[in-house]
Parts: structure tokens; sequence; C-alpha cells
């Protein structure tokens, strides 16, 4: 990591609120080339809510959300705040790519038509070379057994790792993880959090809000823990998940911290 370079995604004073409820509190967040940063809370912190601002999935109130250095353009104010360049919100979207806790497969295409619709509908790519990429995609996370299968026809892991094919095929500077482990059970947790490791060994810059404490021991380089929707610690792993500093951190660790 080098302080120098422009991160690829920084959040400045965050605010978010549903109405009256105000979820994220003026939150600031940075993620260089190569990073991995682990969003921690409990149930209603803001995590995802923080995830989905990033992505312009959700419109903030107030705040700066900067993509390589070039913040979103806004019009309006507070609650009627919202991105002013569609062709950016298209630009940052396809240069993040999500993965959602639900998989969100079309369940009436194959996986691999599944993970080429994408780059053919928006990147106009050429559908040889969408599909060879799509295929290798599938090997990568370890289903290219699966490519004419339909979502319906697999478990949860599967689906949840044919999804990461999915949003790796866009190319896109960085990953954006929801949750992804939190539908499965044990088992199929361990296929995808297989994944998720090798990606980060990668040097792939990811977002990941997680439940999982040991996932977000091994792959982070910076832990966020996140409370009633501001920032209440954050640092490296073995520093935050070894020698927590605040109550409210040692009382949600206190179920199970990682060795």
């Amino acid at each position: 990591m080098s302080n120098n370079q422009t991160p690829v995604i920084e959040i400045r004073n965050l605010h978010k609120s549903y109405g009256a409820l105000e979820v994220l509190k003026g939150v600031d967040l940075v993620a260089n080339k190569g990073d991995v940063v682990s969003l921690i809370g409990s149930s209603g912190s803001g995590k995802s809510t923080l995830l989905r601002c990033a992505n312009l999935l959700e419109d903030s109130q107030q705040g700066e959300i900067l993509f390589d250095g070039h913040p979103v353009k806004w019009r309006g104010e507070g609650h009627n705040r919202n991105p002013a360049d569609k062709d950016q919100v298209i630009a940052i979207r396809t240069n993040l790519s999500m993965v959602f806790q639900q998989f969100n497969l079309w369940s009436h295409m194959s996986i691999l038509q599944n993970v080429m619709e994408a780059p053919l509908t928006v990147l106009k790519q050429a559908p040889d070379v969408v599909e060879e990429r799509a295929r290798m995609l599938l090997d990568k996370v370890g289903i290219g057994d699966k490519c004419d299968a339909y979502p319906a026809q697999l478990s949860g892991g599967q689906q949840q790792r044919a999804a990461i094919a999915r949003a790796l095929a866009m190319e896109p500077e960085a990953l954006l993880f929801d949750e992804p482990t939190s539908a499965l059970d044990p088992e199929l947790e361990q296929e995808v959090v297989r994944v998720i490791k090798d990606l980060a060994k990668e040097g792939r810059t990811m977002l990941l809000v997680t439940h999982d404490m040991r996932l977000a021991a091994d792959v982070s380089d910076n832990v966020v823990f996140l409370h009633l929707g501001k920032i209440e610690e954050q640092g490296p792993p073995k520093e935050l998940f070894g020698n927590p500093k605040t109550k409210r951190l040692q009382q949600f660790l206190s179920a199970g911290t990682p060795d």
C-alpha cells in the first residue's frame, strides 16, 4: 500500500437517512488499489448501506464519494440529492461489481449466459471473446462443469460462485461483497470463502461486508467496525482483533475472536 496513490474508492463524511432514521452519520473510508477492506458490525450498524451508497445503489444525503479521485457529481441537496451524471453512474457501477447476499442470478438463463450477459449488453464485447472469458471464470471459481445448468439446479454455494464469476466478467476495478456467505450453510460457505481468499491473494481491490470474523482476519488489509452508523474502530486485522480498544468492539468480538 502506498499513501501516494489515488484511492480506488474514497468516502468522506457520508450521511444516509431513511426518512427520520439516520443510518450513516459521517463515515470516512479509503480503499487503495489492491486493498481488502472488511466492514464488520452488528445488524443495523450501516455496513450494507455503506456498500450500496458506494455503488450508488442508494443515494446519500451528504458527503463525498470519489472513484479513482473523481467525485460523484450531485444535484439537489439532502433527501432531494441524487447523481447528476447518468454516464458517470454507469461507469462507476461497471467498475465496482457487486456480489449480493442472495446471488441475484437470472433464473431463466444458464450459468454461462448469466456470466456473459453484462459484458455483452453493457460493455458491447464480442460474443466469442465474452464466452471464452466466461468459461475461464467459471473454471476459476470451480464450477466450469456447470455452464449449461440453471441457477435452480445449483447449490447455494455454487450459485454464489457463479455470481462472483459474473462480477469478475465485467473486469471491474473493485469488487463489493455484501454478506456473500450469510445465506449459506457452513459447508457451502467454505466453497465461497476459498474463492474470496484466492481473489485477495491476486491483489484485487475489495470491500467486504461480512459476519465471518475469521474471513475478515484472513483476507483484510484493514477492518472497519461500524456501530450505530459511525466508525467505532478500524485498523489492521491483527491489531483490531488482537487488541480491541473500545468496549463496544470488545463486546462484539466476545462471541468468538479469530486466533
